[in-house]
Formats: C-alpha cells, structure tokens, sequence
C-alpha cells in the first residue's frame, strides 16, 4: 500500500511537469513561455529526485553496492 503511494507521489510531479510543457507549447515564444518550461524543467527534477529517495526508503532491498 505504501508502494502505491509513493508511486502516486512521483507522478503527480511528472504530471504537473507535463502539463506546463503542453501549455508552453501553445504560447507563442517569449518570457511566459519560457517560465513555464523551467518549471517543468524543475519539476521533473524534483521528481527525479522523489524517486531517488522513494528507492532508498524501501526497506529490505538490495542497494546494489
């Protein structure tokens, strides 16, 4: 259940990412637009790193070292 949660998490970030790239798409280009794809670009790291501490947090896994 936890494991669902967490999954949840990670993809509300990359979802929001995704939605202020389709925004941006439809602006025409200019300082709007361009906030909007750094945010996403902000996001996706973020939920890069979500997932990172989402996959160290899981107890009783191997960590691969």
């Amino acid at each position: 259940m936890a494991d669902t949660q967490i999954s949840t998490a990670m993809s509300t970030w990359r979802l929001q990412a995704k939605d202020f790239l389709e925004e941006a798409r439809r602006m025409k280009p200019g300082p709007k637009r361009n906030e909007l794809r750094e945010m996403a670009k902000v996001l996706r790291a973020i939920a890069k790193l979500d997932e990172q501490s989402a996959d160290r947090a899981k107890p009783g896994e191997a960590t691969g070292r």
